[in-house]
């Protein structure tokens, strides 16, 4: 057998190794000087050429093995072998940046592609059994479908967990060979989630939700949410390639991949199960974020907690940086957080076990859920609704514990016919434009604050006589998958 190596990278040279056991003609062409010197002294037939040039090729080759580093000039050889030698059998390496276009285009040409994240991948994949290995499998042949870039979208003024899911999935999405990057919309404001992404030098960028993301972006992922359009500003009919999130939605879901399970308690502990399965170690960035991301979802293991999340936190540890840690959880409280915490407890209005409170206009629209988180620590009460006004916008937060019901579908029944709301069954929002009501005696703060007053608490104060009570949690909810070709 004639046997042609076109281009010798760190694969090709295994190549070369292995071929050079076989009887038969063994023929290099490598535009490594260094390397042909190397083969010719190992008495194996190679020249310093471009292994593009055919006209560099011999008369004849019944095996071409297209073995070069780069993806594009494997594809230009290949290509190029295939036209000079059509009854040739052509393995082509597909090299590490190959995308799901590149990949369709050698199966064009080659008879047998080298695949080396695909093979790891597959390799992996195969110690782990059953739902598990289906699951890992699907999600990493979603992946790679996407034929460009991808955004991984957390939602809007996302918290650690979306942060951390974020971060974690464009991991994988690099892993399994696609380009992707961590995005937003909205604000990352809170005090500990500004001091997460500054000390971790955490690069998610956000979004003009003025421009459509389809001009940048291939496709698109949700972490931590489920619905593009709600609590994300993309638009609706936008379909998914991945989604996952530990909150499912009341309504089906439309991706190519879908993992929802309300079992555990924060998607950082599904991101962490994954990348476990995958044989991906995490850095000190990805770790750090995801053992934050965890404890700030499950309140330090006291809330929603599952056997999932105390295994994903112990897997993160040792990759951990606790002293990062510590400096996230004690920032400095600034005077306008202090502020609203001080008008939210003067001004709060408690019904039952629920309370609301309008703290009037607003200069950080974060110092909202700090206060609603800590109003949740008073006594006979398990529900909160904070919410201030800038402008021209009315901000709400809300959080709840130990109660019987969706906070999430909650506001969006009682606020979104007003303006935009939803979230998570424990921890939601609401934002509602002023419209003419920032017309009521203008410069009258004071009457402003009676009329936002009067109508949020009114219609939150009102849905919660009849309201939408949370998911039933399981070990582990169903994870639905669209059915494959």
């Amino acid at each position: 057998m004639r046997r042609l190596v076109l281009g010798c990278g760190s694969v090709g040279n295994e190549m070369v190794d292995e071929l050079t056991d076989h009887p038969g003609e063994l023929h290099v062409i490598t535009a490594d000087s260094g390397r042909a010197t190397a083969l010719r002294d190992e008495n194996v037939s190679a020249v310093e050429a471009d292994p593009l040039d055919p006209t560099n090729y011999p008369d004849t080759a019944d095996l071409v093995v297209v073995a070069g580093p780069s993806t594009t000039d494997n594809l230009t050889a290949a290509d190029r072998a295939r036209e000079r030698f059509p009854d040739a059998v052509i393995v082509a390496y597909a090299g590490e940046d190959a995308t799901e276009a590149d990949l369709r285009a050698f199966r064009e040409l080659a008879d047998r592609i080298v695949d080396p994240i695909g093979t790891v991948a597959e390799r992996v994949l195969d110690v782990a059994t059953g739902a598990t290995a289906d699951r890992l499998r699907r999600m990493v042949r979603a992946l790679r479908s996407v034929d460009g870039k991808l955004a991984v979208v957390a939602h809007d003024n996302p918290d650690p967990d979306a942060i951390a899911a974020a971060v974690a999935l464009v991991r994988i999405a690099n892993f399994a060979g696609t380009a992707a990057e961590a995005v937003y919309y909205g604000d990352i404001s809170h005090q500990e989630n500004r001091a997460l992404v500054n000390l971790l030098d955490i690069g998610m960028r956000r979004l003009d939700p003025a421009v459509d993301p389809r001009e940048e972006f291939a496709a698109f992922a949700l972490v931590d949410h489920s619905r593009p359009g709600v609590n994300d500003s993309l638009p609706t009919d936008i379909e998914p390639v991945v989604v996952v999130d530990h909150h499912p939605p009341r309504e089906p879901i439309d991706a190519g991949f879908i993992d929802l399970r309300d079992g555990v308690g924060a998607t950082s502990t599904l991101l962490a199960e994954y990348m476990d399965r995958l044989g991906l170690t995490p850095d000190r960035q990805v770790a750090t974020a995801l053992l934050y991301g965890i404890r700030i979802d499950t309140k330090d293991f006291t809330r929603e907690v599952s056997e999932a999340d105390f295994d994903a936190a112990a897997s993160l540890f040792e990759y951990a940086d606790t002293s990062v840690l510590d400096r996230v959880e004690t920032p400095s409280l600034s005077a306008s957080v202090l502020d609203v915490l001080a008008d939210a407890i003067e001004n709060r209005e408690q019904r039952g076990t629920a309370l609301a409170t309008c703290v009037g206009e607003i200069t950080d629209r974060d110092a909202l859920a700090q206060a609603a988180d800590s109003l949740l620590n008073m006594e006979g009460v398990n529900t909160t609704l904070v919410y201030g006004f800038r402008d021209g916008v009315v901000y709400a937060s809300g959080r709840t514990r130990g109660a019987d019901l969706d906070l999430g579908e909650t506001l969006r029944d009682a606020l979104d016919q007003i303006g935009s709301a939803g979230g998570h069954a424990d921890m939601a929002g609401a934002q509602i434009p002023l419209g003419i009501l920032a017309d009521v005696e203008e410069g009258s703060t004071e009457t402003l604050t009676e009329v936002v007053r009067d109508i949020i608490a009114g219609r939150f104060f009102e849905t919660l006589e009849d309201a939408p009570a949370a998911p039933v949690r399981s070990a582990e909810r169903l994870v639905t998958f669209p059915d494959e070709d």
